[in-house]
């Protein structure tokens, strides 16, 4: 598996993704699930991926070489499609046909799904980002909930639930993020470092890129003060009573 997270704030996107593949505990390896395309000022899509490597691998060159679109019949790619809705859509396309060719080879216990997270904004359109699942179709991420997650989301979804909304500054959404990381690889041998981050401005078609290995300073402070602060603020919280053995029942 893997762990995925898309923020959207009003001041712009941040993706983050694990690099961590996991065939079992004798075979886990470094694999690359955040893409960036154009990032040349009009054009960009972000697409982050989790799930069966041979789907994602698949429906990203099905991508590359163009999917059909289903009324125009014409083959779109990520470097024609009009605007980010037109790319989830695409996306969603080149998934569900690059699952089905290959579950005519799956065996029991085989999985072909993959979900993929794709934002960006293309001709100074609006940021906005999307969940894309197995079967083709599309959730986007709106301001009473600004994030999507896919992979192993559960370990870090409390912090994004209690430190974030819409109006959170980039900077501190990207903050929130990372502690979502740090919690989730804790608890998860299934995700792991490095991190890939692309974080854009709202209506900007560029990123700015960083991959966070385990040497990393910030990443390494962040996790030793987050685990601090949480120590101290439990030692703050009074015992129940219902706890205290001296008291009777």
């Amino acid at each position: 598996m893997t762990y995925c997270v898309g923020i959207l704030v009003r001041e712009g996107l941040a993706m983050l993704a694990d690099t961590r593949t996991n065939a079992g505990v004798d075979n886990i390896s470094t694999y690359r699930k955040l893409r960036l395309f154009g990032n040349d000022g009009e054009r960009l899509i972000m697409i982050a991926s989790a799930g069966s490597l041979s789907t994602t691998q698949a429906a990203l060159q099905r991508l590359n070489h163009g999917i059909q679109h289903p009324e125009t019949g014409q083959l779109e790619t990520l470097a024609t499609v009009p605007d980010i809705f037109s790319a989830a859509l695409a996306t969603g396309r080149a998934i569900r046909t690059s699952r089905d060719a290959l579950e005519g080879l799956a065996q029991a216990d085989i999985n072909f799904n993959t979900t993929f997270l794709v934002g960006g904004s293309i001709n100074g359109e609006p940021t906005r980002l999307f969940l894309v699942y197995g079967a083709g179709n599309a959730i986007e991420c709106h301001p009473d909930t600004p994030y999507l997650q896919i992979g192993e989301n559960k370990y870090g979804k409390p912090i994004l639930d209690r430190a974030l909304d819409y109006e959170t500054p980039l900077s501190q959404a990207v903050k929130v993020a990372l502690i979502s990381f740090d919690s989730t690889i804790r608890s998860n041998l299934a995700v792991g470092l490095p991190i890939d981050i692309a974080v854009t401005p709202n209506r900007q078609g560029t990123a700015i890129t960083r991959r966070i290995d385990a040497d990393d300073p910030y990443f390494t402070d962040l996790s030793h003060r987050w685990s601090t602060a949480l120590s101290s603020a439990l030692a703050t919280i009074p015992a129940p009573p219902y706890a205290d053995a001296s008291v009777p029942a």
